[in-house]
């Protein structure tokens, strides 16, 4: 295999800042732009059973974050100390880095499977008792969970090509996943072609086959055409030194990405107060807002490999810029995704065959969570930053501030009204509390760094 040679450049710490920053994430964007959709289209199908059905998908998602959390956390978590390792010459650690990445991820597979035999029917009992919604829950959950090596396989290989400023390859694997779930859904939602008819099940029967794909893909791309990294089997026995130091920038990030299971177990359960059909909007809604948070992640995605990289480099000026180039991207989607919710929230909630009942409750909460949208993109990009700077625990505190301390609590207390779109208005009060934190432990990210000699 070809290794990069030790008086080469890496072009994340020669290329100009904007360039790079686009050259880097706009492949990931393109890529979580086909994720959501088929997030989206996933959802679309299923609805054409029924709203129960829409609501099983929607009282699963906090065990499918939960897979996603700790897999991409882990990548972060690796993807920060390979780049800043690569920054700093250091092609050795980042080898053994790559390697404990994939062998954590490993064990998180290991778990998430023993979670899809043995505890999915008791998961999806605690959320609801009716059989129509639990019964598909779980069968959906268990397809996701027991099969989970392609999401884990898929996120691991894909952060590896990220970290080493291949997206383009990333792109095409996320892409390929998308696009064969979005073929397969139909034909195993409805059983088209002569397949069997698995309803809410063949919904999640497509995203591991499409899952699978993409993993072996990432793969392939990552001994044929990354020629940064190796991949030898004493990389991959268990290192605790390294290990650790993954894990520590890693465990936030999954802690920071896993509040958002407990925010929306908890929220579904406050809405469940009011009606099942509360929960399905709210489902779609996180469907929805994909089509604009997705596209953000991606440009982390570019992003945080360049912060880590100009870190380690010691290039000062460039990780300022990165930063700030980010931020003003995001907060341009942002606004397009604020204008959209506003001015047409009954289309969008049509496209999930909205009832009369759900598009009553639905327009309104659109418009309102919407109205988060105008600091969400901030926001994002500051704990991404903090990330990137080696400052997890900040970029933890940030969202565990808005979707703990702030969003459930100020929901379950405007529940208490008994108005459901009071309920709604807890979304924009708690972006308010991440804005605050995100400007103040931004600021200490970048105060607290320690800087080598300035690139000119």
């Amino acid at each position: 295999m070809e290794v990069q040679k030790e008086g080469t450049e890496n072009k994340m710490g020669v290329m100009p800042v904007n360039r790079l920053l686009l050259s880097m994430s706009v492949p990931m964007i393109i890529s979580m732009l086909v994720q959501a959709l088929y997030n989206v289209v996933d959802s679309v199908f299923v609805s054409k059973i029924s709203e129960d059905a829409l609501t099983a998908v929607s009282i699963a998602f906090p065990m499918q974050n939960l897979m996603i959390a700790v897999s991409s956390g882990i990548g972060v978590g690796m993807n920060a100390l390979l780049s800043r390792s690569l920054g700093e010459r250091n092609f050795d650690r980042a080898n053994r880095t790559a390697g404990q990445g994939i062998f954590l991820n490993a064990v998180g597979c290991g778990i998430f499977i023993l979670l899809g035999i043995f505890a999915m029917d008791f998961f999806v009992s605690t959320q609801t008792g009716v059989d129509t919604i639990r019964e598909p829950s779980a069968a959906y959950l268990k397809i996701c969970c027991i099969c989970s090596f392609g999401l884990f396989t898929q996120v691991t290989f894909e952060r590896l090509l990220q970290s080493t400023g291949r997206t383009f390859y990333a792109m095409i694997t996320q892409g390929t996943g998308a696009v064969l779930n979005i073929i397969l859904d139909p034909i195993l939602i409805f059983g088209l072609f002569g397949m069997p008819k698995l309803g809410v099940a063949g919904a999640a029967a497509a995203t591991v086959i499409g899952q699978c794909a993409a993993g072996t893909l990432a793969v392939f791309f990552n001994f044929k055409k990354n020629p940064d990294l190796q991949f030898g089997r004493h990389y991959l026995r268990p290192q605790k030194q390294i290990s650790l130091r993954v894990l520590a920038i890693g465990v936030p990030s999954i802690l920071m990405m896993s509040i958002g299971s407990v925010m929306t177990f908890a929220m579904n359960q406050i809405l469940f107060a009011f009606s099942t059909t509360a929960v399905a909007v709210f489902g779609a809604y996180f469907k929805l807002q994909s089509f604009f948070f997705m596209p953000i992640f991606g440009l982390n995605n570019g992003m945080v490999p360049v912060v880590a990289f100009n870190l380690g480099a010691g290039k000062r000026d460039r990780m300022h810029k990165t930063i700030k180039y980010s931020m003003f991207y995001a907060v341009g989607i942002m606004l397009i995704g604020f204008a959209v919710f506003q001015l047409a929230p009954d289309l969008l909630l049509k496209a999930f065959d909205a009832s009369e009942d759900m598009l009553a409750i639905g327009v309104p909460a659109l418009r309102t969570i919407s109205l988060s949208f105008l600091v969400a993109g901030f926001c994002v990009i500051s704990g991404s930053a903090c990330q990137a700077l080696g400052k997890s625990m900040y970029s933890l505190w940030i969202s565990l501030g808005r979707q703990l301390l702030a969003l459930v609590p100020i929901a379950w207390l405007l529940s208490k009204t008994g108005n459901l779109e009071a309920v709604w208005l807890a979304f924009p009060l708690a972006e308010i509390v991440s804005l605050i934190l995100s400007i103040l432990f931004l600021r200490k990210a970048l105060k607290g760094i320690p800087w080598g000699t300035e690139a000119k």
